[in-house]
């Protein structure tokens, strides 16, 4: 046989060989993450739940995904365990660092204009603004009948 032949074979074991390495590799970080799991540590499930760890069994894991909610799942389907800053931040809105001044940002935009607010239910002074009603000025001259004939709803199906 021709080296030439070959190569596409051995290129290919050589893949293979480099897939089943990384996936490997992969599962055994995955092993490792869920054996990090203590009770009480947050985690992510791979369905995208967060929850708090109850409890750890052989092949399960007890969650409590609300107060007084538990539901037991695989340990195969916890997605990544949470440190604690991470998971009050996502779960709760708690962060480190809530004492800093944030803005605030109002309900309604009234309080972003430096307008006056006036009332126009009670007939006060109204505001300037855009008139979008149509004024018999702007209607056209002529006879009012359209071109085709037709009045509205008539078909004009032939």
């Amino acid at each position: 046989m021709n080296l030439v032949t070959l190569l596409p074979f051995i290129v290919l074991i050589g893949a293979m060989f480099l897939m089943t390495r990384s996936a490997k590799k992969k599962q055994q970080a995955a092993a490792q993450m869920r054996d990090q799991m203590t009770p009480g540590t947050g985690v992510r499930t791979i369905g995208g739940m967060y929850a708090t760890v109850k409890e750890i069994g052989d092949d399960t894991v007890t969650l409590e995904v609300a107060p007084g909610v538990h539901a037991i799942f695989a340990k195969n389907s916890i997605g990544a365990v949470l440190e604690d800053a991470e998971y009050n931040r996502i779960v709760h809105g708690v962060t480190e660092d809530a004492a800093t001044d944030v803005p605030v940002v109002p309900d309604d935009a009234s309080s972003l204009t430096d307008a006056p607010k006036t009332d126009l239910t009670k007939g006060e002074d109204e505001a300037p603004g855009l008139d979008l009603g149509k004024k018999d000025e702007d209607a056209p001259k002529g006879d009012d009948e359209p071109k085709d004939g037709k009045s509205d709803g008539e078909a004009g199906a032939k």
